[in-house]
């Protein structure tokens, strides 16, 4: 990122909460000069203060990336203030969830290229993955720049339309949610079958995360990974004919959990 338009030209950071500093820390560790940010946020991290970036000061007339990363319900407060740049080359970078390309075209303007971000909380630690979507004033350049942004905090896939975000949120977006509820449940068999309530946890944690980076890392598919590991008539099979029962088992109960996080996010998207 050293010699790019976004270290030319500069980049505003609107929002530098947990997310933000997450992508932030990969900016600058991608090798984008601190003298190349600008954040905009009222409550500053001693952390941010000792990145030397530019801090709630004065902001180039047309940076190349404006990064949204705000809290949906403070959005109407603080977009506002960077309306000049909309209409122009700056692209608008959008983490927030639940807030719509047309949204920020209302606010902006319609030829403002904007770029829709639905990324996860694994990306705290470098681990998330994003989904994104452009607007029609956006090029393929600029998807491509923002796309690069991203990759600082996980893997970015891109989607067709915007309507698939709404699948990415119940997906992806509430994934990690549902993945520390099994951990959680996990844990807590295991420790109904006589473990004792610390290691039940440890060991519901490391198979899980052991589990993911397999599943990541192997060639084979997590169905074939699935049959893999199941003997005939052992105890994996003994417990899969429970979690893959047709009518209670989990291949149902996901189906209804990702449509309710799917539809609760199309409500919310529409007010």
């Amino acid at each position: 990122m050293e010699n790019s338009r976004i270290a030319q030209q500069g980049l505003v950071l609107l929002g530098c909460g947990k997310m933000g500093s997450a992508m932030l820390a990969g900016w600058l560790d991608q090798g984008l000069p601190a003298t190349s940010v600008h954040v905009l946020d009222p409550f500053p991290s001693d952390w941010l203060k000792s990145t030397s970036v530019a801090i709630n000061g004065e902001l180039p007339d047309a940076p190349a990336v404006v990064l949204v990363a705000v809290k949906p319900q403070m959005m109407a407060d603080a977009l506002p203030r960077l309306q000049e740049m909309g209409g122009g080359q700056t692209i608008f970078v959008s983490v927030a969830a639940g807030t719509t390309i047309g949204y920020f075209e209302n606010v902006l303007g319609s030829e403002t290229p904007i770029v829709r971000a639905m990324p996860n909380t694994p990306a705290a630690i470098g681990k998330g993955i994003t989904a994104v979507i452009g607007n029609e004033a956006v090029s393929t350049e600029g998807v491509d720049e923002a796309v690069q942004l991203l990759q600082a905090v996980g893997q970015v896939v891109r989607l067709e339309n915007e309507a698939q975000i709404d699948a990415v949120t119940g997906v992806s977006g509430s994934g990690p949610a549902y993945v520390f509820h099994m951990i959680e449940t996990l844990a807590a068999a295991g420790k109904a079958q006589g473990l004792p309530a610390e290691m039940a946890m440890q060991l519901a944690k490391a198979t899980v995360a052991g589990a993911g980076a397999l599943a990541e890392e192997a060639n084979e598919s997590p169905s074939q990974l699935r049959v893999n590991v199941t003997s005939p008539n052992g105890t994996t099979q003994a417990g899969l004919e429970v979690l893959m029962d047709v009518e209670t088992g989990l291949p149902t109960l996901i189906n209804k959990t990702v449509a309710a996080a799917t539809g609760r996010s199309k409500e919310l998207a529409n007010g």
